[in-house]
């Protein structure tokens, strides 16, 4: 067949789909691939057809052979989920859809056709999802329910498997100790020197005041940077003053000036056990976040400590997110989350907001395993490539 006859039949075939006249297009096309005229277009245009004349074994063998031809093919893949929703297999189109829709560009080359599929694989792939959200959620209502608190990790459980939230886990980047427990936030009852460090709330309030007042020029940009390493800094927050820090603690040092200043809250930060490594650790400090700014979400660098913060001084329209928990502040009330899942702040108020910010090991980890970690991470600090041999 001469390749002005292939086009036109090709031709044909394709207007006979758009008049509703699958049978003949069917027919057209059968006959193509049968002379050996084929490709991922023609054994699409079959598959259309046989949709539309409601033979699935055909559409999927046609649709298998498109992708088979061409891998990222996504109107292939919307095929075989269009052929699966016409089934009423919506758990199988929606695996199908999902793949149509990840595997095409997102940019304004992408055809109009095909930004017309795609959006049509994206609302029934919505509205699937919302049904099955509706299906578990009312067999397991009751369940959930009487389960009350204990129902916590099941429930959430279930908002990832119907992608209502996103499962986050401990990403830090600089050291990863294995086998600890993705948890956000850690319950403040489990570590008994909480409730005696609240009792002082007023008392280290009245002298973070006092530092503000007397010393502001204390409060440094929390994140600096470094001559000796890479300035990559992808959130905007280096060197800047919108998130500050006034150091008790820095690097494993205590501060002489903040000690002066602040000697009750020094004396109350010294009955908590820190990790203690040299040149590192503990970093214990006021954090200053301004009016209006925000932190944007990260991740932390170690894995083997919580973040706890005491809040002293926080303005309505202050909120907190570690993974999929968002909070706010409550002034006295201590709080303790791993920051090597992501997280992120926010101050929309008027005013700043500060809080006592330090670091605890996790309780996880065994002494052992503490004086260990404190060992590698100061070996890797005392690490120098000038003593090793060239």
């Amino acid at each position: 067949m001469q390749q002005n006859n292939i086009n036109q039949s090709i031709q044909n075939g394709l207007q006979a789909l758009q008049r509703n006249a699958p049978g003949e297009a069917r027919a057209i096309f059968q006959g193509l691939i049968k002379q050996g005229i084929q490709n991922a277009s023609i054994w699409l245009a079959l598959g259309l057809a046989c949709r539309d004349l409601g033979d699935f074994a055909a559409g999927q063998s046609a649709a298998d052979k498109s992708i088979e031809l061409e891998r990222r093919n996504p109107r292939a893949y919307i095929l075989k989920a269009d052929l699966y929703y016409d089934q009423n297999d919506h758990q199988s189109a929606v695996a199908f859809y999902r793949i149509a829709l990840n595997s095409s560009p997102q940019n304004t080359q992408t055809p109009e056709d095909l930004k017309v599929q795609l959006s049509r694989a994206q609302k029934r792939c919505d509205d699937i999802l919302a049904n099955y959200t509706d299906y578990l959620n009312g067999i397991l209502h009751d369940d959930m329910k009487a389960a009350g608190i204990s129902a916590r990790r099941a429930k959430l459980s279930l908002d990832i498997m119907t992608g209502q939230k996103t499962p986050y886990t401990q990403q830090p980047q600089t050291y990863f100790f294995p086998e600890l427990p993705d948890i956000g936030f850690y319950d403040p009852v489990d570590f008994a020197w909480v409730s005696e460090l609240e009792a002082k709330t007023d008392i280290i309030r009245t002298e973070l005041e006092g530092a503000i007042q007397q010393v502001p020029q204390d409060f440094s940009a929390y994140l600096q940077g470094s001559d000796d390493r890479p300035q990559n800094d992808f959130h905007g927050m280096k060197g800047s003053d919108s998130w500050s820090a006034y150091y008790l603690w820095k690097d494993g040092e205590l501060v002489d000036g903040a000690a002066v200043q602040c000697p009750e809250t020094v004396a109350a930060m010294k009955k908590i056990k820190f990790p203690e490594m040299q040149g590192r650790a503990p970093n214990i400090l006021f954090s200053l976040l301004k009016a209006g700014a925000k932190i944007p979400p990260h991740n932390g660098l170690i894995n083997t400590r919580l973040i706890c913060h005491l809040p002293l001084i926080v303005p309505e329209g202050c909120g907190f997110r570690v993974g999929n928990d968002i909070r706010e502040w409550q002034e006295g009330k201590v709080w303790l989350f791993d920051d090597t899942i992501e997280h992120e702040a926010w101050n929309n108020s008027d005013q700043d907001r500060y809080i006592l910010l330090f670091e605890v090991w996790k309780p996880e980890l065994s002494s052992i395993e503490q004086e260990l970690v404190a060992k590698i991470l100061e070996s890797v600090d005392g690490y120098s490539s000038a003593s090793q041999p060239v």
